[in-house]
């Protein structure tokens, strides 16, 4: 194995979303996802969730995505009077279905950006923060195929990268360590048209994002995917990465977050993901499933960042979990104890990896 000393140890980096309090779920269903009643549970939830992130000794944490209240993918526009909740469908394996709102008028707006997370997580920590973001590709899925009377797609288009440049230069601003754009529809779109021609529709808007943003400002914005992780199932792992992976490595991002620890053979996605990545790419490996409900020991973690080593080298090589733990709020098939023990285990596991490769 020939790799080039970086002298750093191998970084690591969560997802995202910690499964909520119990009884902030409870409360949430009761009130409504939108009720400023809401709002001291919540800060309990984030405060509780940073000091929980911080004990597992991972140098880069998120709020838990606590104050996400529907989900990630439509935070940014829960509450829009221009929305109806019959959006796009999406199966899961597991036989639920999960909905994106439907845009019914323009123009298309935010609702809140995701900054505004940060704002709460800095009050208790002094961490690194990373905020993950959904990808304009994913909310292109809003606008409905018969079209809006008044309000083109080409205009929608326009605001909705408007919108999303927004977000991201506002997180930026506020000083975090990385951005994190979600696109788990990357590997869904495969399923849903296999001429591959939805996912390279998405490919090149989520590019046009991008390119609004300078060398420097896309190294500290990341990509990722994953087959999709809610109530323990996925809604696209039967899908081959091969028809993913090599289209992923296009957009212009500085960082990839590829879920490789639920995969049937991990090997043959890191030999796609070795063939296809480009200079400059940073890949950040899953090596913790938060599907699967037993706990990877440290030694499986540090053995599988070894073998991800044998592919990508160690100076491009990092972490992280395979998806977030609770992508919807009333997701509660993994406790706060079971997701953190996991994050703790991908740390030390890591941290094991990075001194038998004799960088820490």
């Amino acid at each position: 194995m020939a790799w080039r000393n970086p002298l750093v140890p191998i970084p690591t980096e969560p997802i995202g979303s910690i499964p909520r309090p119990p009884e902030f779920i409870a409360a949430t269903a009761r009130l409504g996802r939108l009720d400023p009643a809401l709002d001291a549970l919540c800060d309990a939830a984030v405060k509780d969730t940073v000091e929980r992130f911080e004990a597992t000794g991972s140098p880069v944490i998120t709020d838990g995505e606590q104050r996400k209240y529907q989900n990630f993918w439509t935070y940014s526009v829960e509450g829009s009077a221009n929305t109806t909740p019959d959006g796009f469908r999406i199966p899961f394996a597991a036989g639920h279905t999960r909905r994106m709102l439907k845009l019914v008028k323009g123009p298309f707006r935010y609702e809140r950006y995701a900054d505004c997370y940060i704002d709460i997580a800095q009050r208790y920590t002094r961490m690194p923060l990373k905020q993950a973001v959904i990808s304009p590709s994913a909310l292109s899925l809003m606008y409905p195929a018969e079209g809006i009377p008044g309000y083109s797609r080409d205009e929608f288009m326009v605001d909705l990268l408007g919108e999303h440049e927004k977000e991201i230069r506002r997180c930026l601003q506020k000083g975090v360590h990385a951005v994190q754009v979600d696109f788990t529809e990357g590997r869904l779109a495969m399923k849903v048209d296999p001429s591959g021609n939805l996912l390279e529709s998405f490919i090149d808007l989520n590019n046009l994002a991008l390119a609004r943003f300078s060398a420097q400002e896309r190294a500290r914005i990341g990509v990722h995917t994953c087959p999709g992780g809610d109530r323990d199932s996925t809604h696209s792992a039967d899908v081959d990465y091969a028809a993913l992976l090599p289209a992923l490595f296009e957009l212009k991002a500085g960082n990839f977050y590829v879920a490789l620890a639920g995969e049937r053979d991990p090997h043959y996605a890191l030999r796609l993901i070795r063939e296809h990545m480009k200079p400059g790419q940073r890949i950040f490996v899953g090596v913790v499933s938060p599907i699967d409900p037993r706990l990877e020991s440290v030694e499986e973690i540090r053995d599988r960042v070894l073998e991800a080593a044998e592919y990508i080298p160690v100076d491009r090589l990092g972490t992280t979990d395979d998806c977030g733990f609770s992508p919807f709020c009333d997701d509660m098939s993994t406790t706060r104890g079971q997701a953190f023990a996991k994050i703790a285990a991908r740390v030390q596991g890591t941290r094991l990896a990075s001194q038998e490769l004799g960088i820490e």
